[in-house]
């Protein structure tokens, strides 16, 4: 995966789409990942369509308290903060196995 600071990607954005197409292309700033920038084709691959699906009653109540708990986790101590790498890594497993079930 390319990595562009976001200054890079601003002044050369015609190089950030073109190089997007191929690949995706992590955008830093201050030396921190803030993004990740994909074509539309590998988007339409992923679980971002579901995020403009139509959601169940109560699903942003839920959503809201689960994020809560979480940041709640993490200032008492009882949680830790991952590595980039090993969230995407552990992520980029879910979609897989949510693009290709494992069969029984």
């Amino acid at each position: 995966m390319k990595t562009m600071t976001a200054r890079e990607a601003k002044t050369h954005f015609g190089e950030l789409l073109d190089t997007m197409r191929r690949e995706p292309v992590l955008v830093t700033k201050n030396n921190r990942p803030v993004g990740i920038m994909i074509s539309i084709e590998d988007a339409a691959d992923t679980l971002i369509p579901e995020m403009f699906m139509q959601k169940e009653p109560g699903y942003e109540e839920w959503f809201q308290a689960k994020v809560g708990r979480a940041l709640e986790a993490f200032k008492e101590g009882t949680t830790k903060v991952a590595q980039h790498e090993e969230v995407m890594s552990r992520v980029w497993e879910r979609v897989q196995r949510k693009v290709k079930p494992t069969s029984a």
